[in-house]
């Protein structure tokens, strides 16, 4: 019979795997790494954000949100404006082919469990963050950013 511990660690992994095969495959449709896609999505509703508020949101570090703003600038789906009322200010707009890159890769994955998450009671909802930031306690995980990508951690320091 298999401990509490083991099936937690089978249902993780399960649930692990389902990710990583929805982000290939969202990558071999659009291109697109699923960091870029959270970026692109993280502008949706405004079409507009600061990269200091999209690191927020995806709680995640200013420079790895920089680090995807610049890919997806070079690709055309975002371009950067300065504020007009504080010029050190940068907003990060979502440009008309970075709106259509969206609606022609949609995640299933994101969209599938964001409506059956919302179906849910309120405290089932709180009962599942509790219970995934405890996991995420138990992995220390505590201080691991969510879009770090395997080239940003392989990257060789300026002393190599």
């Amino acid at each position: 019979m298999k401990s509490r511990a083991d099936e937690t660690l089978i249902a993780l992994r399960r649930i692990l795997r389902a990710i990583s095969t929805n982000d290939r495959a969202i990558a071999r449709h659009s291109g697109l790494t699923n960091a870029q896609m959270l970026v692109l999505h993280a502008l949706v509703d405004t079409g507009h954000e600061l990269p200091r508020d999209i690191a927020r949101r995806l709680g995640v570090s200013q420079a790895t949100v920089t680090a995807q703003i610049d890919r997806l600038e070079a690709r055309g789906f975002v371009r950067r404006e300065r504020r007009q009322a504080d010029r050190r200010m940068v907003w990060v707009i979502l440009t008309d082919a970075g709106r259509a890159q969206l609606d022609a890769a949609p995640d299933p994955l994101h969209d599938r469990f964001i409506r059956r998450f919302d179906a849910l009671a309120d405290w089932e909802q709180a009962m599942l963050m509790a219970a995934t930031e405890r996991m995420g306690q138990l992995f220390d995980a505590r201080d691991v950013e969510p879009l770090l990508e395997q080239d940003d951690t392989q990257r060789k320091s300026p002393a190599a």
